[in-house]
């Protein structure tokens, strides 16, 4: 049976709120998002606190850069004990490639396009495709290069399912609850994407800016079951 698991973004200023959000949440069945404002001030510091609480991590660092770079890069993260890690798949074959032959590494998850975009954003990065091209280009570069998953807006995540099945984890972020407005462009609620078929959801402000980030992170579990 198909079960969509819950990624909390530990997108705050410092490890002092981190911890404390840590403690809120302790016990919870989720996992953690370590991303590139909290890591670049903290560092592995970052990992090692989420660690210190049980959670597995996600590093989503986003890794674009040339193969040998991103090998390296991809090398240190799996030495901090993460379970997953964030690279650009228009970084090309290669670059896939190069993450995806160590041996002994986190799983590779590879962003397509980013959910802040619109078709009228995403037209003028000079790609040359719509979103829904683009995004079904680089899923297909992706299985073919080695990564373990997609990172896709919701609102594709049917579409990566349907062409690719169960051979790709399908990780989305742009999760809100309904009626609610921000800069991600394609969101949906957690439900209506593990419907469509993601296997994991992440979720930040939402819990993030809860009175009660507990009951915040509990609801979206119920409502995900």
């Amino acid at each position: 049976m198909h079960k969509t698991r819950l990624i909390i973004a530990l997108d705050v200023p410092d490890l002092k709120k981190a911890r404390a959000l840590l403690e809120k949440l302790d016990g919870l069945p989720v996992l953690y998002k370590v991303g590139s404002s909290l890591f670049t001030l903290a560092g592995p510091a970052a990992v090692d606190l989420a660690h210190e609480y049980g959670g597995k991590v996600f590093l989503d660092l986003k890794f674009h850069d040339i193969p040998n770079t991103v090998r390296n890069a991809v090398q240190s993260a799996a030495a901090l004990g993460v379970y997953s890690l964030s690279l650009h798949l228009s970084g090309g074959a290669e670059m896939i490639k190069a993450a995806a032959e160590l041996k002994k590494r986190p799983r590779l998850w590879g962003i397509t396009v980013l959910t802040s975009f619109d078709e009228a954003g995403f037209a003028r990065t000079g790609f040359g495709r719509g979103i829904d091209a683009a995004i079904s280009a680089l899923a297909e570069l992706g299985a073919e290069s080695g990564a373990d998953g997609i990172v896709c807006s919701p609102r594709e995540a049917a579409a990566v399912r349907k062409r690719f099945g169960r051979g790709l984890k399908i990780i989305t972020p742009g999760i809100r609850p309904a009626g609610a407005s921000d800069d991600q462009k394609r969101a949906m609620t957690p439900k209506e994407a593990a419907l469509a078929g993601a296997d994991f959801i992440v979720v930040g402000r939402p819990v993030l800016e809860a009175r009660d980030p507990a009951r915040a992170a509990q609801a979206i579990l119920e409502e995900i079951a």
